[in-house]
């Protein structure tokens, strides 16, 4: 499994694990949030949720710089929300053979650990949101669901030993 997605709504460790993950295992790291245009970061940063318009070109985007990493010969690890089965669908239509780890988490531990992000432009008030438009892979391939509240040294862990024996 060349490419890993790392997901789960926001505050479940997304960027943190993945890109433990890629260190660990020499991958290249893609910050999904870092690829959202500006409007879509004012949108969120002024307390309004994305629709699913406005994550349309940033996925095709993330897909195909997935997409390039592994024709440059490099496994690479996508940190991503990819709350809806349509979103990672986008995303396994550029990496057919993706892999991915769910992070789940308790929403009020979600809210809590986005409220404690000084540098972030998701504010907690959109936790709710993100909960609502989740839909959890439980039949999806290549899946592994952990619970986000163990340890990140735990997560880090079990997610490299699962994405390397794939």
């Amino acid at each position: 499994m060349p490419a890993l997605l790392v997901m789960g709504v926001s505050g479940c460790g997304k960027s943190r694990i993945g890109a433990a993950v890629a260190v660990r295992t020499g991958a290249r790291f893609i910050e999904g949030d870092a690829f959202h245009p500006a409007e879509n970061v004012a949108t969120m940063s002024a307390g309004i949720p994305l629709e699913d318009a406005d994550r349309a070109g940033w996925l095709v985007r993330l897909g195909a710089e997935m997409a390039a990493a592994l024709a440059a010969g490099d496994p690479v690890v996508l940190a991503c929300s990819a709350l809806k089965r349509a979103y990672r669908d986008v995303l396994r239509a550029a990496v057919p053979d993706l892999a991915l780890i769910f992070l789940d988490l308790p929403q009020e531990v979600a809210r809590a650990r986005v409220a404690a992000r000084p540098d972030h432009f998701m504010p907690s008030s959109l936790v709710p949101g993100q909960f609502a438009t989740l839909e959890p892979p439980r039949d999806e391939p290549r899946m592994l669901r952990l619970d986000a509240t163990r340890p990140v040294a735990d997560l880090v862990e079990a997610a490299a030993v699962w994405w390397t024996r794939g």
